[in-house]
């Protein structure tokens, strides 16, 4: 008798998007945000089960939410059989916890979203340590909002702490502990770095950065300057590890092009700090190509974020506007009229070598003059 084989799969849980317009969000195409946010979720490789959006007059400190749409909020799960709950904004721990008790799901927030998508993105070590800090450090300020168990006594004798030492006291420990190694690492990393650094300024070899919106363009513009094969993926945060090049331009003339991650609008501040080792290139590049997708709606915007990120950073150098995507927009003439207050500025296609004539012969310029 032939033996009947029981594969088990593993059921993924029934997932609510809840996608807010919350009144700190001065976007004026709310659609491109819900967009964008539905996109980070597919890159995660989650399908959910039900979209939600809402509009908020208010936020609450404790909750988010006011009484009266978290109590909505917890009927749409009860209806659905929710289980967790992926939400458009950065939570605090304290409202995240609130709101999973209240709702009975698990509760991931806008940080979470991206730190998930920046583990799963990161391949270098430096990015790799980069993520790991990123996600230990928001991790040990969601110990604040666990539960009475993490709040009980161990009673164990024998580890630093002593006896007495409550649960939560040893996972903050634990975590501390993992921190201090990946910076250790991470130190070692950025050595190196600013060994490497140091002898290309020393060279003299000119040095360009590819910046902008995530899912520009940017790895593809440098896979065909440079003839390279750079990961160039149509999804959000495929280059999150800074990767340089060599550029040779009609010359043997060498100059470096860098690509970098992608930025999106509302990026956490505590991921700005993460990765600011890394676009701490920007500092020492000649030369910034802000690659804009100008088939995009929200291209304009895009370059407001952009531009909002360097000021963080406090990267103030020269710039030029790569309008990319060119074969994609409909009507070519009526957006190009729109291109003249940002300058210098070119107009592209990363997909046709003819289209990128116009980048090529600005860097061979630009670079002539130095």
């Amino acid at each position: 008798m032939a033996k009947t084989q029981n594969i088990e799969t593993t059921r993924q849980p029934r997932t609510l998007a809840l996608c807010v317009w919350a009144p700190y969000n001065k976007t004026k195409n709310i659609d491109s945000y819900y967009e964008e946010f539905l996109n980070l979720i597919k890159t995660n490789g989650v399908v959910p089960d039900v979209i939600e959006y809402t509009k908020l007059r208010e936020t609450h400190p404790v909750t988010f939410f006011t009484s009266g749409k978290l109590e909505s909020l917890r009927q749409l799960c009860e209806k659905n059989n929710i289980e967790e709950v992926i939400i458009s904004e950065a939570l605090t721990s304290q409202q995240e916890k609130n709101m999973s008790d209240y709702i009975h799901c698990e509760i991931f927030d806008r940080t979470q979203l991206i730190l998930e998508i920046f583990e799963k993105a990161a391949h270098s070590g430096e990015g790799q340590a980069q993520v790991e800090i990123a996600m230990l450090k928001h991790a040990k300020t969601r110990l604040a909002g666990k539960g009475v168990h993490l709040a009980q006594q161990s009673g164990v004798f024998g580890l630093r702490g002593g006896p007495g030492e409550t649960l939560k006291e040893r996972e903050r420990r634990h975590i501390e502990d993992q921190i201090k190694k990946a910076v250790r690492r991470l130190a070692t990393l950025q050595k190196v770095r600013a060994t490497q650094r140091k002898q290309r300024l020393n060279s003299k070899i000119p040095f360009v950065c590819l910046i902008g919106y995530t899912n520009s363009g940017k790895s593809t513009i440098l896979n065909a300057l440079t003839k390279s094969n750079v990961l160039a993926e149509d999804k959000l945060f495929a280059t999150l590890d800074t990767t340089t090049r060599d550029l040779y331009l009609g010359d043997n003339k060498k100059t470096l092009i860098s690509d970098t991650v992608g930025f999106i609008q509302l990026l956490p501040t505590k991921l700005i700090e993460a990765f600011k080792s890394t676009l701490s290139e920007l500092e020492f590049a000649n030369l910034l190509l802000i690659v804009v997708d100008v088939s995009d709606s929200e291209w304009k915007n895009h370059i407001k974020v952009v531009h909002e990120i360097l000021g963080e950073l406090d990267v103030d150098k020269p710039v030029l506007y790569v309008f990319n995507k060119i074969d994609k927009v409909e009507d070519r003439e009526d957006t190009e009229s729109q291109l003249d207050d940002y300058q210098p500025h070119v107009v592209v296609s990363a997909k046709s070598k003819d289209e990128l004539q116009p980048l090529s012969a600005f860097i061979y310029n630009w670079r002539s003059e130095l």
